[in-house]
């Protein structure tokens, strides 16, 4: 007589499909637990979100800095342009940086707004309010309705020109020293003719007065004269004879110009004794055209498809 057998739990398998189910449902409260512990710092704290890199797509792209300059047939003044763009960019690494010309050279300003997007800030490689900075700029902005635009004020009047003319005065030999026969410092004998290019503008004619009286005080009291290439206020050669008819011997022309070109030349020929430079990429004027970018950065938000600041 055999032993009855009485059925158990092995007799009877649980269906394939239960097991597999308990089976994801472990698998899945498992990646859940480990994706939570993820956000946990030692001691049990939640972890802080980590902020994106500046590379990531989705930051915030400052706005372009477009250097606006003039535009001269000299080949000269494209290349010192140039060198200044490049000298901005080395100080603001972070920014996109493009030059734009009102005229005569490449890339044209309204060009470089045409492969822009987004939003672009016009700095003026001009040293005063005048037709370019009233009408010109606005009118290329207004032009460029694909982006939100602000026109930056012009680099002059302002100390760092007064700086970077005093430079470019020393480079070429001139010195408020004295010489036997003159006072101690040579005030007496000394003077100097800023020569610029000139306009029919009254601001920009007070514009390029108040950068002679920065330059006067940034050299100790030397008288500076304006003298023009152009416009209805007297040639340097004029501003030369009113200084000779002040006493003052010695005199020098500062080129208040920002690159090389036909006024520049015609004023330093002008010259009876030292002829400076232009402004070209002086040190000081990259600074300078930092600080206007920033400047209109701040003056106001860009809600507005162009904005004018500080003119």
């Amino acid at each position: 007589m055999t032993a009855s057998h009485r059925p158990g739990p092995s007799d009877h398998p649980a269906p394939a499909g239960s097991l597999d189910s308990t089976a994801q449902l472990m698998t899945r409260i498992t990646a859940q637990l480990s994706s939570q512990l993820g956000h946990l710092a030692p001691g049990g704290l939640r972890r802080r979100p980590r902020p994106r890199s500046l590379s990531h797509p989705a930051a915030r792209r400052p706005p372009t800095l477009v250097a606006v300059a003039h535009g001269s047939r000299d080949p000269e003044a494209l290349r010192t342009v140039t060198a200044l763009v490049d000298r901005v960019r080395a100080l603001r690494p972070d920014l996109p940086v493009r030059l734009g010309h009102v005229e005569l050279n490449h890339p044209l300003l309204a060009d470089t707004l045409a492969a822009l997007h987004g939003e672009a800030v016009l700095v003026p490689l001009l040293l005063g309010r005048g037709y370019h900075i009233k009408r010109d700029l606005p009118d290329a902005a207004a032009a460029a309705p694909h982006l939100s635009v602000r026109v930056a004020a012009p680099l002059g009047p302002h100390p760092l020109l007064a700086e970077a003319l005093h430079a470019r005065l020393a480079e070429a030999g001139w010195t408020p020293g004295w010489t036997p026969g003159e006072a101690p410092g040579g005030l007496s004998a000394a003077g100097v003719v800023l020569a610029a290019a000139g306009s029919r503008d009254r601001d920009s004619a007070a514009d390029t007065a108040r950068t002679a009286a920065l330059l006067s005080a940034r050299l100790g009291g030397v008288p500076v004269l304006p003298g023009y290439a152009s416009g209805t206020g007297p040639t340097v050669a004029e501003a030369v004879r009113a200084l000779t008819g002040r006493g003052r011997g010695r005199i020098a022309v500062a080129s208040y110009f920002a690159a090389p070109g036909r006024f520049a030349t015609q004023c330093a020929a002008a010259a009876p004794g030292i002829a400076a430079a232009p402004l070209g990429d002086h040190a000081a004027v990259a600074r300078l055209v930092v600080h206007r970018y920033e400047e209109a950065l701040a003056s106001a938000p860009m809600s507005h498809p162009a904005v004018t600041v500080g003119v």
